[in-house]
Protein backbone atom coordinates (compact mmCIF):
# COMPACT_ATOMS: atom_id res chain seq x y z
CA UNK A 1 0.00 0.00 0.00
CA UNK A 2 1.37 3.16 -0.61
CA UNK A 3 0.98 4.52 2.98
CA UNK A 4 2.83 1.57 3.99
CA UNK A 5 5.57 2.15 1.34
CA UNK A 6 6.02 5.85 2.84
CA UNK A 7 5.73 4.56 6.23
CA UNK A 8 8.90 1.91 5.33
CA UNK A 9 11.12 4.77 3.47
CA UNK A 10 10.81 7.27 6.26
CA UNK A 11 12.02 4.30 8.69
CA UNK A 12 14.91 3.39 6.40
CA UNK A 13 15.81 6.92 6.32
CA UNK A 14 15.38 7.03 10.26
CA UNK A 15 17.92 4.19 10.84
CA UNK A 16 20.42 5.27 8.00
CA UNK A 17 20.79 8.42 9.68
CA UNK A 18 20.97 7.22 12.91
CA UNK A 19 24.07 5.29 12.18
CA UNK A 20 25.76 8.01 10.30
CA UNK A 21 29.04 9.35 11.74
CA UNK A 22 28.59 12.98 13.70
CA UNK A 23 30.83 14.12 10.24
CA UNK A 24 28.52 12.23 7.69
CA UNK A 25 25.31 14.00 9.49
CA UNK A 26 27.24 17.14 9.07
CA UNK A 27 27.71 16.11 5.03
CA UNK A 28 23.92 15.90 4.56
CA UNK A 29 23.14 18.98 6.85
CA UNK A 30 25.95 20.68 3.85
CA UNK A 31 24.12 19.36 1.15
CA UNK A 32 20.59 20.20 2.19
CA UNK A 33 22.07 23.61 2.73
CA UNK A 34 23.28 23.58 -0.67
CA UNK A 35 19.97 22.67 -2.31
CA UNK A 36 18.41 25.65 -0.68
CA UNK A 37 21.59 27.86 -1.64
CA UNK A 38 21.13 27.40 -5.58
CA UNK A 39 17.55 28.00 -5.16
CA UNK A 40 17.87 31.09 -3.46
CA UNK A 41 17.28 34.39 -5.48
CA UNK A 42 18.55 37.14 -2.77
CA UNK A 43 21.55 38.20 -2.87
CA UNK A 44 22.53 38.80 0.77
CA UNK A 45 20.45 35.56 1.99
CA UNK A 46 22.64 33.86 -0.74
CA UNK A 47 25.69 35.37 0.49
CA UNK A 48 24.92 34.57 4.00
CA UNK A 49 24.41 30.47 3.15
CA UNK A 50 27.26 30.69 0.96
CA UNK A 51 29.79 31.47 4.07
CA UNK A 52 27.70 28.70 6.12
CA UNK A 53 28.28 25.93 3.25
CA UNK A 54 31.65 27.00 3.27
CA UNK A 55 32.62 26.82 6.89
CA UNK A 56 30.58 23.57 6.89
CA UNK A 57 33.00 21.93 4.32
CA UNK A 58 35.91 23.27 6.34
CA UNK A 59 34.31 21.57 9.12
CA UNK A 60 34.14 18.09 7.63
CA UNK A 61 36.27 14.91 8.68
CA UNK A 62 37.73 12.66 6.39
CA UNK A 63 33.94 10.35 6.46
CA UNK A 64 31.95 13.49 6.17
CA UNK A 65 33.82 14.42 2.74
CA UNK A 66 33.93 11.21 1.41
CA UNK A 67 30.34 11.22 1.87
CA UNK A 68 29.65 14.97 0.84
CA UNK A 69 31.68 13.92 -2.71
CA UNK A 70 29.13 11.22 -3.22
CA UNK A 71 26.13 13.43 -2.62
CA UNK A 72 27.00 15.86 -4.81
CA UNK A 73 28.33 13.15 -7.54
CA UNK A 74 24.69 11.53 -6.95
CA UNK A 75 21.82 14.34 -6.31
CA UNK A 76 23.68 17.16 -8.51
CA UNK A 77 23.42 15.66 -11.08
CA UNK A 78 21.15 16.82 -14.09
CA UNK A 79 17.82 15.06 -14.74
CA UNK A 80 18.52 12.53 -17.44
CA UNK A 81 14.83 12.66 -18.77
CA UNK A 82 14.84 16.15 -18.76
CA UNK A 83 17.85 16.32 -20.84
CA UNK A 84 16.42 14.13 -23.11
CA UNK A 85 13.57 15.32 -24.01
CA UNK A 86 15.02 18.80 -24.45
CA UNK A 87 17.57 17.37 -26.46
CA UNK A 88 14.37 15.95 -28.73
CA UNK A 89 12.53 19.36 -28.24
CA UNK A 90 15.91 21.25 -29.72
CA UNK A 91 16.17 18.41 -32.85
CA UNK A 92 13.00 19.03 -33.57
CA UNK A 93 13.40 23.04 -33.13
CA UNK A 94 16.78 24.21 -33.33
CA UNK A 95 16.30 27.59 -32.53
CA UNK A 96 17.95 30.18 -30.08
CA UNK A 97 15.37 29.31 -27.12
CA UNK A 98 15.50 25.69 -26.99
CA UNK A 99 18.84 25.83 -27.49
CA UNK A 100 19.39 27.72 -24.23
CA UNK A 101 16.75 25.67 -22.21
CA UNK A 102 19.33 22.96 -23.39
CA UNK A 103 22.21 23.90 -22.11
CA UNK A 104 20.62 24.89 -18.86
CA UNK A 105 19.38 21.38 -18.26
CA UNK A 106 22.20 19.83 -19.06
CA UNK A 107 24.75 21.82 -17.03
CA UNK A 108 24.75 19.79 -13.69
CA UNK A 109 23.93 21.60 -10.64
CA UNK A 110 26.72 20.91 -8.69
CA UNK A 111 28.20 23.86 -10.93
CA UNK A 112 26.17 26.78 -9.79
CA UNK A 113 26.89 25.20 -6.11
CA UNK A 114 30.77 25.77 -6.60
CA UNK A 115 29.76 29.78 -8.20
CA UNK A 116 27.59 30.10 -4.90
CA UNK A 117 30.21 28.82 -2.53
CA UNK A 118 32.64 30.78 -4.39
CA UNK A 119 31.00 33.89 -3.23
CA UNK A 120 32.02 33.48 -0.04
CA UNK A 121 35.40 35.26 1.55
CA UNK A 122 37.78 33.04 1.02
CA UNK A 123 35.67 30.43 -1.34
CA UNK A 124 38.22 30.09 -4.20
CA UNK A 125 40.89 29.04 -2.14
CA UNK A 126 37.98 26.12 -0.26
CA UNK A 127 36.90 25.13 -4.02
CA UNK A 128 40.80 24.77 -4.98
CA UNK A 129 41.80 22.78 -1.72
CA UNK A 130 38.33 20.70 -2.86
CA UNK A 131 39.39 19.30 -5.87
CA UNK A 132 43.13 18.57 -4.29
CA UNK A 133 41.03 16.25 -1.94
CA UNK A 134 38.99 14.73 -4.61
CA UNK A 135 41.60 14.49 -6.62
CA UNK A 136 43.62 11.56 -3.95
CA UNK A 137 40.00 9.87 -4.18
CA UNK A 138 39.52 9.67 -8.27
CA UNK A 139 41.33 6.28 -8.37
CA UNK A 140 38.83 4.31 -5.48
CA UNK A 141 35.59 6.19 -6.28
CA UNK A 142 35.84 6.75 -10.50
CA UNK A 143 32.08 7.73 -10.24
CA UNK A 144 33.62 11.06 -8.17
CA UNK A 145 35.19 11.97 -11.73
CA UNK A 146 31.97 14.11 -12.80
CA UNK A 147 32.35 16.04 -9.83
CA UNK A 148 36.14 17.07 -11.05
CA UNK A 149 34.77 17.85 -14.36
CA UNK A 150 32.90 20.13 -13.17
CA UNK A 151 35.49 21.76 -11.12
CA UNK A 152 37.98 21.84 -13.86
CA UNK A 153 35.57 23.38 -16.31
CA UNK A 154 35.11 26.27 -13.86
CA UNK A 155 38.53 26.55 -13.05
CA UNK A 156 39.56 27.09 -17.10
CA UNK A 157 37.52 30.02 -16.63
CA UNK A 158 38.31 31.72 -13.72
CA UNK A 159 41.99 30.98 -13.62
CA UNK A 160 41.99 32.47 -17.21
CA UNK A 161 45.27 34.10 -18.63
CA UNK A 162 43.36 37.42 -18.90
CA UNK A 163 42.85 36.91 -14.81
CA UNK A 164 46.64 36.38 -13.82
CA UNK A 165 49.44 38.43 -13.25
CA UNK A 166 53.02 37.93 -13.32
CA UNK A 167 55.10 39.39 -11.02
CA UNK A 168 58.95 38.83 -10.19
CA UNK A 169 60.08 37.39 -7.19
CA UNK A 170 63.12 39.14 -5.42
CA UNK A 171 65.17 39.43 -2.25
CA UNK A 172 62.31 42.06 -1.48
CA UNK A 173 59.35 39.80 -1.83
CA UNK A 174 57.51 39.55 1.24
CA UNK A 175 59.24 36.78 3.59
CA UNK A 176 55.64 34.51 3.50
CA UNK A 177 55.63 33.89 -0.26
CA UNK A 178 59.95 33.59 -0.08
CA UNK A 179 58.95 30.54 2.05
CA UNK A 180 56.52 29.08 0.12
CA UNK A 181 59.01 29.26 -2.89
CA UNK A 182 60.91 26.86 -0.98
CA UNK A 183 57.90 24.61 -0.10
CA UNK A 184 56.85 24.25 -3.40
CA UNK A 185 59.97 23.84 -5.44
CA UNK A 186 59.67 20.90 -7.28
CA UNK A 187 62.57 20.06 -9.60
CA UNK A 188 65.45 21.51 -7.87
CA UNK A 189 65.07 21.46 -4.08
CA UNK A 190 66.08 24.72 -2.73
CA UNK A 191 68.39 24.67 0.78
CA UNK A 192 67.01 27.53 3.11
CA UNK A 193 67.37 30.84 2.34
CA UNK A 194 71.51 31.19 1.49
CA UNK A 195 70.26 28.89 -1.90
CA UNK A 196 67.34 30.52 -2.68
CA UNK A 197 68.89 34.14 -2.24
CA UNK A 198 71.48 33.10 -4.79
CA UNK A 199 68.82 31.81 -7.13
CA UNK A 200 67.56 35.83 -6.93
CA UNK A 201 70.99 37.44 -7.56
CA UNK A 202 70.75 39.61 -10.14
CA UNK A 203 72.16 37.37 -12.39
CA UNK A 204 69.05 35.20 -11.55
CA UNK A 205 65.46 35.73 -11.88
CA UNK A 206 62.60 34.25 -10.89
CA UNK A 207 58.97 35.00 -11.95
CA UNK A 208 55.42 33.57 -10.32
CA UNK A 209 51.86 33.92 -11.77
CA UNK A 210 49.69 35.16 -9.16
CA UNK A 211 45.54 35.00 -8.97
CA UNK A 212 43.51 37.82 -7.26
CA UNK A 213 41.40 35.71 -5.29
CA UNK A 214 44.85 34.01 -4.29
CA UNK A 215 47.01 36.92 -3.59
CA UNK A 216 49.62 35.52 -1.49
CA UNK A 217 49.76 31.85 -3.14
CA UNK A 218 52.21 31.56 -6.33
CA UNK A 219 50.44 29.62 -8.91
CA UNK A 220 53.36 28.44 -10.65
CA UNK A 221 56.78 29.82 -10.60
CA UNK A 222 59.63 29.44 -13.22
CA UNK A 223 63.32 30.39 -12.22
CA UNK A 224 65.71 31.73 -15.03
CA UNK A 225 69.77 31.90 -15.13
CA UNK A 226 72.07 34.07 -17.08
CA UNK A 227 74.36 32.29 -19.03
CA UNK A 228 77.10 32.49 -21.78
CA UNK A 229 76.25 29.34 -23.42
CA UNK A 230 73.71 26.60 -23.34
CA UNK A 231 74.49 24.49 -20.15
CA UNK A 232 75.07 21.21 -20.12
CA UNK A 233 74.88 20.55 -16.70
CA UNK A 234 72.86 21.79 -13.70
CA UNK A 235 75.07 21.67 -11.15
CA UNK A 236 77.27 25.15 -11.88
CA UNK A 237 73.38 26.74 -11.88
CA UNK A 238 72.76 25.49 -8.69
CA UNK A 239 75.97 26.12 -6.69
CA UNK A 240 75.80 28.72 -3.75
CA UNK A 241 79.17 29.74 -3.82
CA UNK A 242 78.85 30.75 -7.75
CA UNK A 243 80.68 33.88 -8.80
CA UNK A 244 77.51 36.56 -9.41
CA UNK A 245 77.39 37.35 -13.33
CA UNK A 246 76.91 40.16 -15.07
CA UNK A 247 73.24 39.63 -16.83
CA UNK A 248 73.99 42.64 -19.44
CA UNK A 249 76.98 40.20 -21.05
CA UNK A 250 74.88 37.01 -20.45
CA UNK A 251 73.60 35.76 -24.22
CA UNK A 252 71.75 32.68 -22.82
CA UNK A 253 68.46 33.11 -20.37
CA UNK A 254 68.38 29.39 -19.14
CA UNK A 255 64.56 28.12 -17.59
CA UNK A 256 65.89 25.49 -15.17
CA UNK A 257 63.19 24.90 -13.04
CA UNK A 258 59.52 25.34 -13.01
CA UNK A 259 57.06 24.42 -10.63
CA UNK A 260 53.25 24.08 -10.27
CA UNK A 261 52.25 25.14 -6.67
CA UNK A 262 48.87 24.14 -6.42
CA UNK A 263 47.67 20.80 -6.53
CA UNK A 264 43.69 21.55 -6.93
CA UNK A 265 44.53 23.55 -10.28
CA UNK A 266 46.15 20.15 -12.15
CA UNK A 267 45.54 19.93 -15.49
CA UNK A 268 44.60 24.03 -15.92
CA UNK A 269 47.80 25.30 -17.92
CA UNK A 270 49.64 28.15 -16.49
CA UNK A 271 53.27 27.42 -17.38
CA UNK A 272 53.08 28.00 -21.37
CA UNK A 273 51.69 31.33 -21.10
CA UNK A 274 54.50 32.03 -17.89
CA UNK A 275 57.20 30.82 -20.12
CA UNK A 276 56.41 32.68 -23.23
CA UNK A 277 55.70 36.41 -21.55
CA UNK A 278 59.06 35.99 -19.10
CA UNK A 279 60.85 35.15 -22.80
CA UNK A 280 59.41 38.25 -24.24
CA UNK A 281 59.89 40.55 -21.07
CA UNK A 282 63.30 39.34 -20.78
CA UNK A 283 64.35 40.00 -24.05
CA UNK A 284 62.81 43.52 -23.84
CA UNK A 285 65.06 44.13 -20.38
CA UNK A 286 68.05 42.64 -21.89
CA UNK A 287 68.90 42.85 -25.64
CA UNK A 288 71.80 41.23 -25.26
CA UNK A 289 70.18 37.46 -24.95
CA UNK A 290 70.37 35.91 -28.07
CA UNK A 291 69.20 32.72 -26.72
CA UNK A 292 65.87 31.42 -24.33
CA UNK A 293 66.11 27.38 -23.66
CA UNK A 294 65.94 25.23 -20.63
CA UNK A 295 67.64 22.81 -18.67
CA UNK A 296 64.68 20.07 -17.86
CA UNK A 297 64.35 16.87 -16.42
CA UNK A 298 63.47 13.82 -18.23
CA UNK A 299 61.24 12.03 -15.45
CA UNK A 300 60.02 9.18 -17.25
CA UNK A 301 62.97 7.54 -18.90
CA UNK A 302 64.00 5.27 -16.30
CA UNK A 303 60.37 3.75 -15.90
CA UNK A 304 60.14 3.78 -19.65
CA UNK A 305 63.12 1.66 -20.22
CA UNK A 306 62.32 -1.24 -17.66
CA UNK A 307 58.29 -1.30 -19.52
CA UNK A 308 60.63 -2.13 -22.85
CA UNK A 309 62.14 -5.56 -20.92
CA UNK A 310 59.58 -7.97 -21.51
CA UNK A 311 58.16 -6.11 -24.72
CA UNK A 312 61.14 -6.22 -27.00
CA UNK A 313 61.40 -3.01 -27.72
CA UNK A 314 64.26 -0.64 -28.11
CA UNK A 315 65.59 -0.96 -24.88
CA UNK A 316 65.43 -4.67 -24.93
CA UNK A 317 69.45 -5.14 -25.45
CA UNK A 318 70.27 -7.00 -22.44
CA UNK A 319 72.96 -4.68 -21.31
CA UNK A 320 70.28 -1.83 -21.10
CA UNK A 321 68.04 -3.76 -19.80
CA UNK A 322 71.08 -4.73 -17.04
CA UNK A 323 71.36 -0.90 -16.38
CA UNK A 324 67.80 -0.04 -16.27
CA UNK A 325 67.79 -2.04 -13.13
CA UNK A 326 70.56 -1.40 -11.40
CA UNK A 327 71.06 0.61 -8.39
CA UNK A 328 69.67 4.18 -9.23
CA UNK A 329 72.12 5.74 -6.52
CA UNK A 330 75.02 4.81 -9.18
CA UNK A 331 75.90 6.68 -12.55
CA UNK A 332 75.65 4.66 -15.75
CA UNK A 333 79.55 4.04 -17.25
CA UNK A 334 80.60 5.86 -19.97
CA UNK A 335 80.53 3.05 -22.08
CA UNK A 336 76.32 3.25 -21.98
CA UNK A 337 76.33 6.86 -23.28
CA UNK A 338 75.67 6.56 -26.95
CA UNK A 339 73.18 4.00 -26.28
CA UNK A 340 71.47 5.89 -23.47
CA UNK A 341 71.47 9.24 -25.42
CA UNK A 342 70.17 7.54 -28.43
CA UNK A 343 66.98 5.63 -26.49
CA UNK A 344 66.79 8.93 -24.63
CA UNK A 345 66.19 11.04 -28.03
CA UNK A 346 63.63 8.41 -29.28
CA UNK A 347 61.75 8.19 -25.99
CA UNK A 348 61.71 11.78 -26.11
CA UNK A 349 60.83 12.53 -29.80
CA UNK A 350 59.71 9.19 -31.46
CA UNK A 351 57.29 7.53 -28.23
CA UNK A 352 53.93 9.27 -28.30
CA UNK A 353 50.58 7.68 -26.85
CA UNK A 354 46.84 9.92 -27.59
CA UNK A 355 47.99 12.32 -29.65
CA UNK A 356 50.90 13.38 -27.21
CA UNK A 357 54.64 12.45 -26.56
CA UNK A 358 55.12 9.97 -23.19
CA UNK A 359 57.65 12.41 -21.17
CA UNK A 360 55.34 14.64 -19.37
CA UNK A 361 58.21 17.28 -19.65
CA UNK A 362 58.86 16.90 -22.99
CA UNK A 363 55.27 17.35 -23.38
CA UNK A 364 54.62 20.31 -21.81
CA UNK A 365 57.79 21.90 -23.59
CA UNK A 366 57.38 20.38 -27.27
CA UNK A 367 53.56 21.47 -26.75
CA UNK A 368 54.46 24.91 -26.24
CA UNK A 369 56.47 25.55 -29.50
CA UNK A 370 59.69 24.60 -28.18
CA UNK A 371 62.55 22.99 -29.99
CA UNK A 372 64.32 19.80 -28.65
CA UNK A 373 68.44 20.90 -29.28
CA UNK A 374 69.85 18.61 -26.92
CA UNK A 375 70.32 15.78 -24.46
CA UNK A 376 73.13 16.34 -21.70
CA UNK A 377 74.82 13.10 -20.33
CA UNK A 378 75.01 13.15 -16.77
CA UNK A 379 73.55 16.72 -16.23
CA UNK A 380 71.77 16.01 -13.14
CA UNK A 381 73.51 13.12 -11.07
CA UNK A 382 71.24 13.95 -7.59
CA UNK A 383 69.66 10.96 -6.00
CA UNK A 384 66.67 12.01 -8.07
CA UNK A 385 68.25 12.85 -11.41
CA UNK A 386 69.76 9.57 -11.36
CA UNK A 387 66.45 7.41 -10.03
CA UNK A 388 64.36 9.22 -12.41
CA UNK A 389 66.91 9.76 -16.08
CA UNK A 390 70.05 7.96 -14.81
CA UNK A 391 70.81 11.39 -15.06
CA UNK A 392 70.00 13.15 -18.06
CA UNK A 393 68.59 16.25 -18.66
CA UNK A 394 67.45 18.33 -21.89
CA UNK A 395 67.81 21.44 -23.55
CA UNK A 396 64.81 23.15 -24.99
CA UNK A 397 65.45 25.81 -26.69
CA UNK A 398 62.15 28.45 -27.43
CA UNK A 399 63.39 30.66 -30.88
CA UNK A 400 60.30 32.89 -30.59
CA UNK A 401 60.10 33.48 -34.21
CA UNK A 402 58.92 30.03 -34.70
CA UNK A 403 56.96 28.75 -31.23
CA UNK A 404 53.96 29.16 -33.15
CA UNK A 405 55.26 27.04 -36.18
CA UNK A 406 56.66 24.39 -33.73
CA UNK A 407 53.60 24.13 -32.01
CA UNK A 408 51.09 23.52 -35.07
CA UNK A 409 53.45 20.54 -36.29
CA UNK A 410 53.28 19.31 -32.89
CA UNK A 411 49.52 19.59 -32.49
CA UNK A 412 48.26 18.90 -35.97
CA UNK A 413 51.42 16.59 -37.38
CA UNK A 414 52.32 15.03 -34.13
CA UNK A 415 55.57 15.80 -34.88
CA UNK A 416 58.34 16.69 -32.43
CA UNK A 417 60.83 19.27 -33.33
CA UNK A 418 64.07 18.53 -32.80
CA UNK A 419 68.11 19.16 -33.82
CA UNK A 420 69.83 17.59 -36.49
CA UNK A 421 71.49 16.04 -33.66
CA UNK A 422 68.71 14.79 -32.01
CA UNK A 423 66.83 13.31 -34.82
CA UNK A 424 70.41 11.45 -36.03
CA UNK A 425 70.09 9.87 -32.46
CA UNK A 426 66.66 9.03 -32.57
CA UNK A 427 67.52 7.24 -35.85
CA UNK A 428 70.77 5.37 -34.37
CA UNK A 429 68.16 3.73 -31.91
CA UNK A 430 65.57 2.54 -34.08
CA UNK A 431 68.21 1.33 -36.63
CA UNK A 432 69.43 -0.85 -33.32
CA UNK A 433 65.90 -1.59 -32.59
CA UNK A 434 65.60 -3.36 -36.47
CA UNK A 435 69.29 -4.78 -36.24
Amino acid sequence: MPGTRAFIDRLVGTLAAATRTRGERRAVRLAKLLRTLISERGESSGALMARRAVALYNGLDEEGRDLFFELLARDFSPDPDEVVATAQAYRDDPSPATLARLQRVAEPPRQEVFRRMNMAPGGTAVLVGMRKVLQDRLATHPKLAAVDDDLTHLFGSWFNRGFLELRRIDWGTPASILEKLITYEAVHEIHGFPDLKRRLERDRRCFAFFHPALPGEPLVFVEVAFVDELPASVAPILAMESAVGDPRKARCAVFYSITSCQPGLKGISFGNFLIKQVAQDLHEELPNLRLFATLSPVPGFRAWLRRQESGGGLASAPPIRALAQADPAHAPAEEFREPLEALAASYLARQWEEGHVLDPVARFHLGNGARLERINWLADTSPRGLRQSLGMMVNYVYALDDVERNHESYVNRHVAVCSSAVERQARIAEGQAGA
